[in-house]
């Protein structure tokens, strides 16, 4: 099976649909997230016998982002104004989640370049309200918890 390169905006991507499942259902594990992100409109991906590459990139985020969710949630909940995390859209939670991973985790994404990506994110999967939302959100906690550098 020939390996496919994917860009880190494209792993991003492939996290954010991984994620999702998990708000959902507790029964869902990594491995089957991570093998429905890629398999979807990838089937070039999937070799014959059934085996997946996957990107280490794709895995340390997803693995990330589960394992600090609670400390992710707190972080996003305590920098928003007469709101709850159970009144904010699936895809801007887990944008924000994964942004806020990359800078608080991941020493080679600078936090602007995190909040670049995930809002991109949000002008493909979500709308103009929703990435002026997550910018407000996410500038206030790079600001707050000093992440700049």
């Amino acid at each position: 099976m020939s390996r496919v390169e994917f860009t880190r905006h494209e792993i991003r991507e492939k996290a954010l649909q991984a994620l999702y499942p998990f708000d959902f259902s507790n029964e869902t594990t990594k491995e089957d997230a991570i093998a429905y992100a890629l398999e979807y409109n990838n089937a070039e991906l999937v070799s014959e016998e059934g085996d997946m590459f996957i990107p280490t990139y794709l895995d340390q985020l997803v693995e990330g982002v589960c394992s600090h969710k609670e400390e992710l949630d707190t972080l996003i909940q305590d920098n928003l104004k007469k709101w709850t995390l159970a009144r904010i859209a699936k895809p801007d939670l887990i944008i924000m989640r994964i942004a806020i991973f990359e800078m608080k985790y991941s020493q080679d994404i600078p936090a602007k370049v995190a909040l670049n990506e995930a809002l991109e994110l949000t002008k493909k999967y979500s709308d103009d309200d929703s990435r002026k939302f997550v910018n407000g959100v996410l500038s206030n906690i790079i600001k707050k918890e000093n992440l700049e550098g």
